[in-house]
């Protein structure tokens, strides 16, 4: 015998994509939404511009928007960006409601992450490992992000994400902050710089 559970409120709400709770970043253009649902496993998405988003569901609803300027997510938070000119009212609500009508399965499908597959090197696996232990986390508490681009030698090529991305703060002292942790963990030749 099959049982079809009767389609309530309570029901579409569990299936629902919703914020839970909304934090202020460093950045006073971007807010962090905490949300009920986990968005992706590993990875993280950030995107500067509409044209950048296109072939994310996600994004690119997002940016249609008024005022949104870049839109960065990953696990459990998505971090937006407004023109200093534009309201947040004029997006709070709009995003509340784009977000309740999501289709979660419409996000695209995650790739391995850069530094954990099997061609990584060594060394590029242990800075890996100590940027999601030390440093992505306190960058995702301030709603943003850190994508590593490449590795060169000991030349560590790395991109801000979401709040972190035009936050004054993030291409000065962190930047430094990453390179002092990077030279004690892993090694004293490793030079970071952004992208």
């Amino acid at each position: 015998m099959i049982f079809i559970l009767p389609e309530t409120s309570s029901v579409k709400e569990m299936m629902m994509l919703h914020v839970v709770d909304v934090e202020l970043t460093p950045n006073p253009h971007a807010i962090k939404f905490i949300l009920n649902k986990k968005l992706l496993n590993w990875s993280s998405r950030n995107f500067a511009n509409s044209a950048e988003a296109a072939a994310d569901p996600l994004a690119a609803g997002i940016f249609e928007l008024e005022g949104v300027v870049s839109v960065f997510y990953t696990d459990k938070f998505i971090t937006v960006e407004k023109r200093a000119d534009t309201d947040w009212s004029k997006i709070q609500r709009p995003f509340l409601i784009f977000l309740s009508k999501f289709d979660m399965t419409q996000i695209p499908e995650e790739k391995m992450p850069e530094g954990l597959d099997a061609d990584a090197s060594e060394m590029l696996i242990k800075i890996t490992d100590v940027l999601n232990q030390k440093v992505i986390p306190a960058l995702n508490y301030d709603g943003g992000g850190l994508e590593i681009l490449g590795l060169d030698g000991y030349t560590l090529t790395v991109k801000y994400q979401g709040a972190c991305g035009s936050c004054p703060s993030a291409s000065r002292g962190t930047l430094s902050a990453i390179e002092s942790l990077l030279k004690r963990d892993v090694n004293p030749a490793i030079e970071v710089i952004p992208a």
